[in-house]
């Protein structure tokens, strides 16, 4: 983080300030207070790119320098046209490992980058497989404390990795913030890291 930065950052996730740092852009970490309600007509492509730039939107409206784009993203895991969202407890992390054991899902990460002139948004789709997993491995895991603030109740940057077979498409959207994507909406406002 940085004294001038390259952009706001409306979201409180180390994994999306690590991948930030790791890009090469200096940032500010702005609180935002958007609802996370799914509206139970929406899809969930729609559910997640509104919320990443209703979050992006609050931002803005909050800083007192609005040249300077605030980044707003949502990440949700998808099974069977579901939403997955962080567990309540443990029985229901454990409900949703299990649910995914030998199944493929997706993961959908929508990013909205906005200033007082310009929106850009967009949205990257993952197909996330997992092994056959025991209750007795989703019981371990809960353990270890990574399931609580997770969608889906795993992280695919810790031990969550050991559940899955493959994926295909972006490994740090599945992490919550797709670099490929959000480097081509920082080119779009003249933010060019390389």
């Amino acid at each position: 983080m940085t004294e001038n930065p390259q952009i706001f950052l409306a979201s409180s996730s180390p994994r999306r300030q690590e991948l930030l740092d790791q890009m090469g852009v200096s940032f500010k970490v702005i609180p935002q207070f958007a609802e996370e309600k799914h509206d139970l007509l929406e899809t969930p492509e729609a559910f997640v790119s509104r919320l990443a730039l209703e979050k992006a939107t609050d931002g803005l409206l909050r800083q007192s320098n609005q040249k300077i784009p605030v980044l707003g993203s949502d990440t949700a895991v998808i099974f069977d046209g579901n939403i997955l969202g962080k567990p309540k407890d443990k029985e229901q992390a454990i409900d949703m490992l299990l649910s995914l054991s030998n199944q493929t899902h997706q993961v959908l990460t929508a990013v909205a980058l906005k200033n007082k002139q310009q929106t850009e948004q967009i949205l990257s789709m993952t197909e996330v497989s997992f092994s056959e997993i025991t209750r007795e491995m989703c019981e371990n895991y809960w353990l270890t404390g990574e399931p609580v603030d997770k969608a889906g109740s795993y992280g695919i940057q810790g031990k969550g990795a050991l559940f899955i077979q493959s994926i295909k498409g972006s490994y740090s959207g599945v992490m919550g913030l797709p670099v490929y994507e959000t480097g081509k909406l920082l080119n779009k406002f003249g933010i060019h890291l390389l």
